[in-house]
């Protein structure tokens, strides 16, 4: 089915705080793929992980302070006011209702591409989008396996593919690795360390105003 809009980048997460390293791999992902803008999408409630220390409106916050002057990143706060359990196909389905001739790229890194087949309604997904899988240090794509399947049946080497087609393709894009871990900022920030250059000014300034994580 081919298109004639731009494709939209997806990059959710529990951004808890949201930092230097979401914010380079959306930037870059965003030029190199030629994209409309980026949608950043705070989870309210992750299903696969340890739920977050901030709360939805702190982190909704924290991103809104991060993207405030940057037009290609947009805060979207669509799994915050749904509220409960976070499921990206429910996300994309949404926003496919919206916007019914636009293309999708779902931006992750290799680390959750590995867990993919574990997403609720994972196979679903790809019909609703792209994937676009930020290449990072440490990690490898198995020759065997589910993983393995679906990139030998969705790859595409062409950007071209994204702005043409709704969903449907996997694409792997190599990324400036920051390894920056928000578990350690938070960490940082509970002990009284300076997180300072980890995260964006406004977000450390958010974080200090409002005593954030104090407590961890």
């Amino acid at each position: 089915m081919h298109q004639t809009h731009k494709a939209i980048g997806i990059l959710g997460g529990t951004f808890d705080p949201l930092h230097l390293g979401h914010l380079r791999m959306a930037l870059e992902l965003y030029d190199s793929l030629d994209l409309a803008k980026v949608h950043i999408i705070p989870t309210y409630k992750p299903m696969y992980r340890k739920q977050p220390v901030a709360t939805p409106k702190q982190r909704l916050a924290m991103v809104q302070c991060a993207v405030a002057d940057e037009p290609a990143l947009i805060a979207d706060d669509r799994e915050i006011r749904r509220k409960g359990t976070t499921y990206t196909i429910d996300t994309l389905i949404e926003m496919r209702a919206e916007m019914p001739e636009i293309p999708f790229c779902l931006l992750m890194g290799i680390d959750a591409f590995l867990g993919f087949p574990s997403w609720h309604r994972w196979k679903e997904i790809l019909e609703y989008t792209h994937i676009v899988v930020a290449h990072r240090p440490h990690y490898h794509l198995p020759q065997a396996g589910t993983i393995s399947e679906l990139i030998n049946e969705r790859i595409q080497k062409e950007t071209s593919f994204i702005h043409e087609n709704i969903g449907g393709g996997i694409l792997l894009r190599p990324i400036t690795a920051l390894e920056i871990s928000a578990t350690d900022i938070r960490k940082q920030i509970a002990m009284g360390k300076n997180p300072r250059y980890l995260l964006p000014d406004s977000v450390y300034h958010y974080i200090k105003q409002n005593g954030t994580y104090r407590v961890y």
